[in-house]
């Protein structure tokens, strides 16, 4: 008898996923990589030293600072603050990209897989600002919220604009690359306002901001960074009389609205002012209404291609 196939992700076949690559998907890089073991600083604290260690031969990981450890499902669980029903529906929509191909034992490391930044700065870049220009962004509608930030990856200089997280690390746009560098984390905007904003990523922030800039003035902001950040939210919304949810108009983002909505009755969905298109930004970019004396007060995020800027802002052609 054949054995009836199902779209449950089992337990089993999550915990097959490499450690290394679902840490990397959430912004944790090795700062040394052997074929046996990887080590990393710590997912949950600040150190100066690797302390966090990954079996790759037994998938296990181990944190020497805590004296703790267990497989991906674990680890997922305790960096994304999710259930184990929540993190294995995570994988198996594939919200951090995660992928079930089976992969060597050995695997060689690629060098400097971890993000260097060398310099935040004001935007000034013209490249930059035409990138802002070209999602119906004004540069100066984006100043207050994001820097210009020069980084180093695999051994080559980029630069994008950047939108810093709460842990320190930054979520990194150009015309050509989407990248984040180290530790992954939520952007909360504080203003000590009574209403909040939440969106995905910084293109939703922006995009608001672009069609009601008084909204900067009247509201704090929460800014995902990754559906896999959801639940820090719930806690987050609880000092808030006012919420306004700016969430993809997809199934995700559709269940992660609801989500919120029935652990605060103070949640509004407001993805109807765009819901013909995917998030707001594609509403900026493809609306012809007239945004002057709208009052309008919502938005979202665009997938962009992954490629890269050199330092000179020319396109790197792949080898």
């Amino acid at each position: 008898m054949k054995r009836k196939r199902t779209n449950k992700l089992s337990c089993e076949r999550a915990r097959a996923f490499p450690i290394e690559r679902a840490l990397a998907k959430l912004g944790h890089f090795p700062t040394k990589s052997t074929e046996k073991e990887a080590w990393f600083l710590s997912p949950f604290r600040p150190e100066a030293q690797a302390s966090f260690k990954v079996s790759k031969e037994l998938n296990r990981w181990y944190d020497h600072g805590a004296g703790k450890g267990g497989n991906v499902i674990d680890l997922v669980c305790l960096i994304t603050k999710c259930s184990v029903r929540e993190v294995l529906r995570i994988i198996a929509e594939h919200q951090i990209s995660f992928s079930f191909q089976q992969q060597p034992i050995f695997e060689k490391e690629e060098k400097d897989t971890k993000i260097e930044i060398i310099a935040v700065k004001e935007l000034a870049h013209p490249a930059l600002k035409s990138y802002l220009k070209s999602r119906n962004i004004e540069p100066r509608t984006a100043l207050k919220y994001i820097r210009e930030v020069h980084y180093r990856f695999n051994e080559k200089n980029y630069f994008a604009i950047g939108l810093k997280n709460d842990s320190g690390g930054w979520e990194l746009r150009n015309k050509y690359m989407k990248n984040s560098s180290s530790p992954k984390d939520v952007t909360h905007i504080k203003k000590d306002y009574t209403k909040l904003i939440v969106t995905e990523g910084m293109f939703d922030l922006l995009s608001i901001l672009e069609s009601n800039e008084k909204l900067g003035t009247e509201y704090d902001f929460f800014v995902l960074n990754s559906t896999a950040f959801f639940q820090k939210a719930k806690n987050i919304i609880e000092g808030y009389s006012s919420i306004e949810l700016y969430l993809d108009n997809d199934r995700t983002g559709k269940r992660i609205t609801q989500k919120l909505i029935g652990h605060s009755e103070y949640c509004k969905d407001r993805s109807t002012l765009y819901e013909d298109f995917k998030d707001m930004n594609e509403w900026l970019m493809g609306s012809t209404i007239d945004l002057i004396g709208q009052g309008i007060q919502d938005v979202f995020l665009l997938p962009q291609k992954r490629s890269c800027f050199a330092p000179d802002g020319r396109k790197i052609k792949r080898k």
